[in-house]
């Protein structure tokens, strides 16, 4: 129930929950996501028992009391709240999307739902798309939520197999100067997606799908000569892939199979003067059906604020002319 009243530029509205033991959880120990949607937008909440006031700017009114809606929603449907969530509710209300409707995975009991507009636009496309695009900083998600949308279709049985890939380039692509034997080699470059794997599911099941070979997590390299049908597969830090690899491992998509690129053109460790693959493929791709490119920028950075902010100054800095004396 909302009561509301408005003055000039100034609002307050008057909510009440249903499901008191909720409420912990939704305004957080001493009301702590209270106070941080406060400092959020300059609003005060005072809540007395299930009730909650909010008080302010008629729009930050507005955008707190759809947060603090969508947060309680989260927590029916048997999500956490934290800190992180609490600022992606308010981030999402600022741009008038909820992130408890529309786009969500959903694997097993567990419910990801999008934490920027981007990661929505994300989601859909990875559902709605054969091949997809995931550009911009790191912590924006891009892998995570790749690795989300690929478990939900091969635990739908959508796909047989989860295709994994990196290009090794912080190792020159020599692995063989690496110590120890292949897979020692590699795991430095491809952790970031065992550990994706592994926070969707229990470590037994992703070691057991590993050797059945229904997962595979493989350098770049390895994708040379294959046709992969009925598959859902990931390229990660695709900015370090040269053109012809790229091309090369575009063209392996088979029947049944969905795509996901994902990478950050201000982090490119290829060889100076080297065209990255992933720019060739953005404008290459241009226009094209079927290909779908979602764009998240530093706003769009879920971990925590301090991050964003030190994206934003190195684009900052880089974007300033260079003293070359």
């Amino acid at each position: 129930m909302n009561t509301v009243s408005r003055a000039d530029d100034n609002a307050s509205i008057h909510i009440q929950f249903d499901d008191n033991s909720l409420l912990p959880l939704l305004f957080g120990a001493h009301d702590k996501h209270l106070a941080r949607i406060e400092q959020l937008l300059g609003v005060s909440l005072a809540s007395r028992g299930n009730h909650v006031v909010i008080a302010g700017a008629t729009e930050s009114v507005d955008t707190a009391c759809t947060a603090l809606r969508n947060l309680y929603k989260q927590l029916q449907n048997g999500e956490a709240v934290n800190d992180s969530v609490v600022d992606a509710a308010v981030r999402m209300a600022r741009g008038g999307e909820s992130a408890t409707g529309g786009s969500h995975i959903q694997i097993h009991r567990k419910r990801i739902s999008p934490r920027s507009q981007a990661q929505s636009q994300y989601i859909r496309a990875m559902q709605d798309h054969d091949l997809v695009f995931g550009i911009g900083p790191a912590g924006t998600g891009k892998t995570y939520l790749a690795v989300c949308a690929a478990v939900e279709m091969f635990s739908a049985g959508k796909v047989d197999r989860i295709i994994l890939s990196r290009p090794a380039v912080e190792a020159g692509e020599r692995l063989g100067f690496l110590p120890g034997d292949m897979q020692e080699k590699i795991d430095p470059y491809l952790r970031p997606l065992f550990d994706a794997l592994h926070d969707m599911l229990p470590g037994d099941q992703v070691v057991r799908r590993i050797a059945s070979g229904e997962f595979e997590v493989a350098p770049l390299a390895f994708m040379r000569g294959r046709t992969l049908a009925n598959a859902f597969i990931i390229l990660d830090e695709a900015q370090n892939t040269t053109t012809t690899q790229m091309k090369m491992f575009l063209t392996r998509l088979g029947e049944n199979s969905r795509m996901v690129v994902t990478g950050d053109l201000s982090q490119v460790d290829l060889p100076s003067g080297m065209r990255p693959g992933l720019r060739d493929a953005v404008e290459t791709l241009d226009g094209v059906s079927g290909v779908r490119f979602v764009r998240f920028t530093d706003a769009d950075v879920v971990r925590p604020p301090l991050v964003a902010r030190i994206i934003k100054a190195y684009e900052a800095s880089e974007a300033k002319p260079k003293d070359t004396s």
